[in-house]
């Protein structure tokens, strides 16, 4: 009882690294913690039980946002990446090795967060709560896979070096060298470079009450407070005017006033907007479920200031219980709440990249995709020069979501080497420059513009060319190689004579 206690507590350490809270050293603590943890369970199953603990400890607290969206699935999310890093803490080995060992096998697991359930929950994520700290600097290397590694090596090998007579305080400081070594590599790495260009970006927030979902909130409200918000621009003052993520909910956007309205203000203001929207699909279309449901589409789309549609994103990587439910029928023949989510979005199959009337590309993550670092590198491989991040926090009470995701803005603009731009309708909007520093965020539900002049950058960093695959796959061999050499170890210190 005690190790799981030390455990749990190793693991809420770490959760208030995460934001809202922010207190990025206190991973490393958690880390420590864990470690010491690990060391005082002697059999496999207590180190089981260690990991359990910390997981609950430090993804409880850190996904606390997902209860507002499905009770039943924040309860099932928290349990199963636990269980995962149960299964990491009983997969490293023991002995010497277990210093690099450990910090593979949980890395691994984040790395596995990144792609499933269901495409990927990666919140929470250790390197969510490093994106405030000195070493976001490494995401333009590795991504949040490399980073959450360096993380966990220097956490593991401290509190190895922290016990008197360790036998693994060699391999302990060779590892916090190699540390030290991947610091040193990502201040010099490549971080893109700029074009000469800038845009000028007009972000707008319409401002609103918190925790409202769709099905019980007024569609015509949430465009009618961005336009509002819209009127105060002045004319000539913008190269382009960012609207969030579907406030603009209509059966067929090409055919309905919102488009009049917004391509009036485009025409005033003298600048193209983007703009989110939803669409119906009607029952059968797109490859959806024809028992007369239909579906939507979530989409981002250029409006000119003549009032034509150029451009469009339609989005990818859909929310989980939130924008379609995975499981419909089964989780309806046993009682769950599926009606919550009548409609289910259809996923976009297009780059990641809208382009604007004078050929400018921007790279386009909606909403949840800020989380995936594939879908920026995406939009950035395609020509994005800029990343812009519409989003709608608006269904959630508190700001754990809206902070982790301000986070993960800072995360893809290191990784891509490019400035981004978040716009939410009730928060929090902002523009992260492309060294992670964030710049004019808004507080929560209050209407507010926000500009500046964007410079546009080009250029690959090593994450953009090389992706998640190879830090994940690094993960496994080096967790492989790990148990290898300790089951190696453990038959020399079996067949070693005895001193005479």
């Amino acid at each position: 009882m005690p190790r799981a206690a030390l455990a749990l507590g190793a693991g809420a350490t770490v959760a208030l690294s995460l934001p809202p809270w922010g207190l990025w050293p206190l991973a490393f603590v958690g880390v420590v913690l864990f470690g010491i943890a690990l060391d005082a369970a002697p059999s496999r199953a207590g180190r089981s039980v260690a990991g359990l603990c910390f997981g609950l400890g430090w993804l409880a607290p850190g996904m606390g946002w997902m209860w507002h969206l499905t009770s039943p699935g924040y309860v099932a999310a928290s349990l199963l990446f636990a269980l995962l890093h149960a299964l990491a803490a009983a997969l490293a080995p023991v002995g010497p090795w277990r210093v690099v060992g450990r910090p593979a096998a949980h890395a691994a697991v984040e790395a596995l967060r990144l792609v499933t359930p269901f495409g990927g929950v990666p919140l929470a994520t250790i390197a969510i709560g490093q994106a405030g700290g000195p070493l976001l600097a490494v995401a333009r290397v590795g991504g949040v896979i490399l980073l959450s590694w360096l993380v966990l090596q220097v956490g593991f090998s401290a509190a190895t070096l922290l016990r008197r007579n360790s036998d693994a305080r060699t391999v302990a400081g060779l590892s916090i060298a190699a540390c030290a070594l991947v610091v040193v590599v990502a201040v010099v790495a490549p971080a893109g470079q700029p074009t000469g260009r800038t845009l000028r970006v007009t972000a707008v927030q319409g401002g609103g009450p918190q925790g409202t979902l769709a099905i019980n909130s007024d569609a015509r409200e949430v465009v009618e407070r961005h336009l509002a918000a819209t009127a105060t621009i002045e004319p000539g003052s913008a190269d382009l005017v960012l609207w969030p993520e579907n406030v603009i909910d209509v059966a067929v956007f090409a055919e309905s006033v919102e488009l009049q309205e917004v391509a009036g203000e485009a025409a005033r203001i003298g600048a193209p907007f983007a703009v989110g929207i939803t669409e119906d699909v009607a029952p059968g279309d797109l490859g959806t479920d024809p028992d007369g449901r239909g579906a939507f589409l979530n989409a981002q789309v250029v409006v000119t200031t003549e009032g034509a549609v150029t451009s469009r994103y339609d989005k990818v990587r859909r929310v989980p219980f939130g924008e379609y439910m995975p499981l419909r029928d089964t989780l309806a023949a046993i009682g769950a709440p599926v009606d919550q989510v009548p409609r289910d979005a259809v996923a976009g199959t297009g780059p990641a990249v809208l382009e604007l009337p004078d050929g400018t590309r921007l790279a386009v993550v909606i909403s949840w995709e800020v989380f995936f670092g594939s879908r920026a590198r995406d939009g950035v491989s395609n020509g994005g020069q800029l990343v812009v991040n519409p989003t709608n926090g608006s269904s959630y009470t508190g700001t754990i979501l809206q902070t982790q995701q301000v986070a993960s803005s800072r995360l893809r603009a290191v990784e891509t080497g490019r400035w981004v731009v978040q716009a939410a309708p009730t928060g929090f909007s902002a523009f992260v420059d492309d060294e992670g520093g964030v710049h004019q965020r808004t507080a929560v539900s209050e209407q507010a513009v926000i500009a500046t002049e964007v410079p546009l950058r080009d250029g690959l960093t090593w994450y953009t060319r090389l992706g998640n695959l190879p830090f994940a796959l690094g993960a496994v061999l080096v967790l492989i190689g790990s148990i290898v050499a300790a089951g190696r170890t453990g038959r020399r210190d079996v067949t070693a004579p005895a001193a005479p």
